[in-house]
């Protein structure tokens, strides 16, 4: 027996055993949950309250400071669509942890304004690492997991995405005391203490078998997983007014001032790190079809709440709770996924890559279509809330009427 197999063995020999298993299984959970924090979390989200500083310090202009901020969303989409491919040429694991490593460097690149190009070239990068950890995180660890607790360890992967949030608008600030290169590096710092934490705590990979994949790449998707691809994206265009103007409704919209703005985002970054917890723990309990819907009727009433009140309990309630469901949706569409694709590892990754993809498609188009609303209607929060809110209730209608459709036939 070579030293692989053996391994193997023991690994498989120790897994059988429940307490070891459970032991692993956390292991696995916080390796993701690191990963989700770097190439998600901070490489997304750290970047909002350091645009300020960048045009203070007079780094970069305000209009550069936009395009910058685009960079990572388009990385994004390319590290969406590249990472079955990386995967593929060098294994699931090894992508993870060498986009955790490049993730870290963008930070400590980024502390030296060497150009535009530079810095540029460098948020695409990082937003390139967070879509091949979107796509590769779970579906690494997750067949490694009992059915009963993928919801939950889904939750525990993504709420580092919740965290990222939560760090923006607490670790960030303190961090720009010391300055603003000194924020990189603390950044950077952070960053590659959580690689190094997660390293060997990754899942051994399963070998593809060779027919399931094969079968995989001929077998077409059902109508429902399709329409699940395309709830998948509109829930992005409903998290966008929270994500993206929430701060300056608040600050400037009603006039309450950037302080008060920046308690809102906190209280969307604490919902942020609960929400796939809660989302992932009820989907384990009633089924993650049932628990989608009953998530997105609620998101609908959270995003249309500030047209409706902007009496500070109702913006309260709208901010915790769009938080919540921004990584919140996630492990209950990777749950959802493997009730429509349950036999087939590589079907169900090939399935996620694309409503991954699909969401950051949605979610750039969203950014950019929402600015543009927003500059034509002169400020007109309310038109944004109530489009992201359309969105969400479309995503609803579409899955209660291929309920209705599949029931009747």
């Amino acid at each position: 027996m070579t030293n692989a197999n053996m391994k193997q063995h023991v690994e498989t020999r120790l897994q059988k055993q429940p307490g070891s298993r459970s032991e692993a299984t956390w292991r696995y959970a916080v390796a993701g949950l690191s990963a989700s924090l770097v190439g998600l979390g901070l490489a997304r989200f750290s970047y909002t309250p350091l645009i300020p500083a960048l045009i203070a310090a007079k780094w970069f202009s305000a209009s550069d400071v936009v395009y910058l901020g685009a960079a990572n969303l388009a990385g994004y989409l390319a590290g969406a669509l590249a990472a079955r491919a990386t995967a593929s040429r060098i294994g699931a694991v090894r992508a993870l942890r060498a986009m955790m490593l490049l993730a870290t460097l963008s930070f400590f690149s980024s502390s030296t304004p060497l150009s535009f190009a530079w810095f540029f070239a460098w948020r695409f990068l990082s937003g390139l690492t967070g879509g091949i950890i979107m796509v590769l995180a779970a579906s690494v660890i997750l067949p490694h997991v009992s059915a009963a607790r993928r919801g939950i360890v889904g939750g525990v992967i993504f709420a580092g995405v919740g965290l990222g949030v939560a760090a923006s608008g607490t670790l960030v600030p303190l961090l720009l005391q010391q300055g603003l290169q000194q924020s990189w590096y603390g950044l950077g710092v952070l960053s590659a203490v959580l690689t190094l934490a997660s390293w060997w705590n990754w899942p051994a990979e399963a070998r593809a078998d060779a027919t399931s994949s094969h079968h995989a790449k001929h077998r077409s998707a059902s109508p429902a997983a399709r329409a699940l691809l395309v709830q998948y994206g509109l829930n992005a265009v409903a998290l966008a007014p929270h994500m993206v103007f929430i701060v300056d409704f608040v600050a400037r919209g009603l006039g309450q001032g950037i302080a008060a703005g920046s308690r809102y985002w906190v209280l969307y970054g604490l919902g942020a790190i609960v929400g796939p917890l809660v989302t992932g723990h009820l989907g384990d309990r009633s089924g993650f079809g049932p628990a989608l819907r009953a998530a997105f009727l609620i998101e609908a009433a959270a995003v249309l709440l500030p047209t409706v009140s902007t009496a500070p309990l109702s913006l309260i309630v709208s901010s915790v709770v769009a938080g919540g469901f921004t990584p919140g949706i996630v492990p209950l569409v990777l749950g959802r996924i493997h009730e429509l694709v349950p036999h087939s590892t590589e079907q169900q990754r090939a399935t996620w890559s694309h409503a991954t993809t699909s969401f950051a498609v949605f979610q750039a188009a969203a950014a950019y279509g929402f600015s543009w609303i927003y500059a034509q209607t002169g400020g007109d929060y309310p038109v944004l809330f109530a489009l992201g809110g359309g969105a969400v209730v479309l995503a609803l209608a579409i899955d209660l009427g291929l309920a209705l459709t599949t029931r009747k036939a």
